[in-house]
This record gives structure tokens, C-alpha cells and sequence, in this order.
């Protein structure tokens, strides 16, 4: 295997295994909130700091999509592909995951009839705004890209050098935009969700902005476009900043870097909150602060850094790993284990299970997805050899 093929190989282990250690941190978050009685949830400290886990899975999944994103630009890029034709691409994929997401809640609807209301149709989820994600940041990347064309008369190797200078600026453009775009996001998420909600809006639309929903007021269990898309625009940066030509000579020194910058926008996150100045006139931490974003990106590239020593030792990639088979059906496990965990099919009933109970559900859901991906790849490859021609197709083409 070539170096450059190796490499490609190794990064989609980091971005595999982290994508299924959300899921299994998601099935956790579902399992216990879903089975656990009232009495449960008080009678154990683990179940309680257990719960802790669940404010990573989606932040983790909307990162994972920003840094995705930057692998499949660029790989584009340096193909040497015209950029309206990689935004075509890209937003028509944004647009077939929120089309996904509208799908979901048609079904959760179906499925949740007569006791869903029909305001569930129109929740904000986090398949919705993973996609609308994805289409700004293809629209970002297309404004970042560059507009010049290679002569085509030149020499190999001067249009090979003026490629790679090409690519390379429309890199660091687009991660300084990602960056800035980020900030603006997250800190216009605190007016937005209190003193400045844009309440001449029906609740429909408003809701894909702040996650007011039906309720009259914000929700942080919803996925509004603020904060979360500032999510996925700061995965766009650590994915086109692992691309730069120093991550590519130093590698395990560039996650490092990533790694100390996390534990720094950890360590600001509190030095801020500790102090008296406030800028906003309401002032709420835990869920639309600018200070609490900083502190979840911290804890994601901390996470990065971590998983990338992990895949990097080798221990990740030993026979067979669940956690990154689970990774590479991710959007699978995660749209059929809700029907088990949360709708009507739920293994478990709901609010009556003791800490053992449920933690049994969720080792035979942990098991049962691991099961659904290992099936889904089997038949996809199935499907791959069956749609490929026969060696004896192939001579008597050739004899022909």
C-alpha cells in the first residue's frame, strides 16, 4: 500500500472509531433515559455520571460531518475538479441527509400514531440539521475554492506545482472561514435564544434557528442551527487543518497540537465563566453560551488526539473492531436502535427498569446494531460483487 493510500486509510480509522464511539455513547444516553425508573436514576452515582457521556454523541456526530466534509473536498480539490461541480456534489449530499431527516420524522410519526402529535413532524432533529450543515459548508467551501484555471500548455511539472499552490490556498482560506464562521455562530446563539429570537417567524421556521419548537421558548434538547452547525464548521477546520502539508510531514505532532489546543479552549472556557464580565444579558452556560461551545470543542479535540494515539498505536485495528464497524453504519444504527429503545417496538418497558435492567437492554442493543452492521456491509458487498462481470464475461469479451 502507498504512503498516501496508508494515510487515507488511517484517517478514516480516526474518523470511523470516533464516529462509533458516539454511537455507543448514543445507545448508553437512549438505553438508560429511555428503561430507567425515577427511583433508578437517583439510586446510582454511575447512572448518573453515565448521563454525562450523553452531551458528547451529538456534538461528536456534527464534528465528525465537518471533518468528513474536508476529507471529501478535498480529495476533489486535488483531482483537480471544477469547483461548482464539487459543490453540486456536496450539497445535493447535504440535501439527501435532510431530506433523510424529514423521512425520520414521517416515520416516528407513523409509527408513534395515534400519540404522537402532529407538531413532532416538524422537530428540529439532529439528522435535520446535520444536512442543512452540510449544505452551508458546501456553500462556504465553493466561496473559499478557487476561481483560476491551470494552463494547459505548460509544463507537467509547473502545472503540477501551481496545482498544489492552488489547492493549498483554497485549504487555508477555507479553514480560516470555517473558524470565523464558528465564532459567529456561536456567539450569536446567547441573543438568539433570549433577547433577539426572531419571534416574527412561525414556530416552524424559528425553530430550525433557536429550537423554540411548540414550547414558547427554546429548547437544549432540540438541534437548531444555533449553536449546532458551529459544530460542524469547527470539525471543517480540524479536517482541512489535518490536510495542510505540515500535518502530512508530522503528523502525530499536528494531533498533538490538536490535543493542547483542547485542553487550552478547556482551560478558557472556565477561566471565562469565572469571571465577572458579562456579555450578553442573559447568561447561560450550560446551554447556549459561547463558553460552553469552547469547552465541548475542547473535549472533542481532546478526543481527536486520543483516538488518533489509539489508531496510531495499533490498537484500534487489531482484528476486528466493533467500534469502528459500528462507525461505518453509524446513520443505520442510529435511525433503526431508536424504534427498539424509544418507539413502539422498544425491548425494554419504558420508566420501570432498574440500573441492571437496562444496562442488560443495553448490551443486547449494543449487540443487536453490531449484528444490523456486520449484515448491511455483508449484503452491500454482495451487492458490489453481483452488479461486477464474471471473469468468464470478461474473456469472452476480450476473445471477442
Amino acid at each position: 500500500m502507498t504512503a498516501p493510500a496508508e494515510m487515507k486509510m488511517k484517517r478514516l480509522a480516526y474518523v470511523d472509531w470516533m464516529r462509533g464511539l458516539a454511537c455507543v455513547l448514543m445507545f448508553q444516553t437512549h438505553c438508560y433515559d429511555s428503561w430507567l425508573s425515577p427511583e433508578a436514576r437517583k439510586s446510582s452515582s454511575l447512572i448518573v455520571w453515565s448521563q454525562l457521556g450523553g452531551t458528547l454523541p451529538a456534538p461528536l456526530f456534527v464534528f465528525l460531518a465537518g471533518v468528513s466534509f474536508a476529507l471529501v473536498t478535498e480529495r476533489l480539490r486535488e483531482k483537480g475538479i471544477e469547483r461548482n461541480a464539487i459543490a453540486k456534489q456536496t450539497l445535493l449530499r447535504g440535501a439527501e441527509v435532510f431530506g433523510m431527516g424529514l423521512l425520520f420524522r414521517v416515520q416516528e410519526l407513523a409509527l408513534g400514531y395515534p400519540r404522537s402529535p402532529w407538531t413532532d413532524l416538524l422537530r428540529v432533529d439532529v439528522l435535520n440539521i446535520l444536512g442543512l450543515s452540510m449544505m452551508l459548508m458546501g456553500v462556504l467551501c465553493w466561496l473559499t475554492a478557487s476561481r483560476s484555471h491551470i494552463n494547459s500548455t505548460a509544463s507537467r511539472s509547473h502545472m503540477n506545482l501551481a496545482a498544489d499552490g492552488t489547492v493549498a490556498a483554497a485549504r487555508i482560506r477555507t479553514l480560516v472561514a470555517a473558524i470565523f464562521v464558528a465564532a459567529i455562530v456561536a456567539m450569536a446563539t446567547p441573543p438568539l435564544w433570549t433577547t433577539h429570537r426572531p419571534k416574527f417567524l412561525p414556530w416552524p421556521i424559528e425553530s430550525y434557528i433557536n429550537g423554540v419548537h411548540i414550547f414558547g421558548q427554546p429548547q437544549p434538547w432540540l438541534f437548531p442551527l444555533f449553536p449546532w452547525s458551529a459544530f460542524a464548521f469547527a470539525g471543517l477546520a480540524a479536517g482541512f487543518f489535518l490536510f495542510s502539508e505540515s500535518a502530512k510531514r508530522r503528523e502525530g505532532l499536528m494531533f498533538a497540537a490538536l490535543g493542547a489546543a483542547g485542553i487550552i479552549a478547556v482551560a478558557l472556557s472556565v477561566f471565562f465563566d469565572s469571571t465577572r464580565i458579562r456579555l450578553y444579558a442573559v447568561y447561560d452556560y450550560w446551554h447556549s453560551n459561547p463558553n460552553f461551545f469552547l469547552l465541548r470543542c475542547g473535549v472533542l479535540l481532546m478526543i481527536l488526539f486520543l483516538v488518533y494515539a489509539w489508531c496510531r498505536w495499533g490498537f484500534a485495528q487489531k482484528g476486528f473492531s466493533p467500534i469502528i464497524q459500528l462507525g461505518n453504519t453509524s446513520l443505520l444504527v442510529y435511525w433503526v436502535h431508536i424504534e427498539f429503545v424509544y418507539g413502539r417496538f422498544s425491548i425494554l418497558p419504558k420508566k420501570q427498569c432498574s440500573a441492571l435492567q437496562a444496562t442488560a437492554g443495553l448490551l443486547t442493543i449494543f449487540l443487536a446494531m453490531l449484528g444490523l452492521s456486520l449484515l448491511w456491509i455483508r449484503l452491500k458487498k454482495r451487492k458490489v460483487r453481483a452488479s461486477q462481470p464474471s471473469p468468464a464475461a470478461i474473456a469472452a469479451t476480450e476473445g471477442s
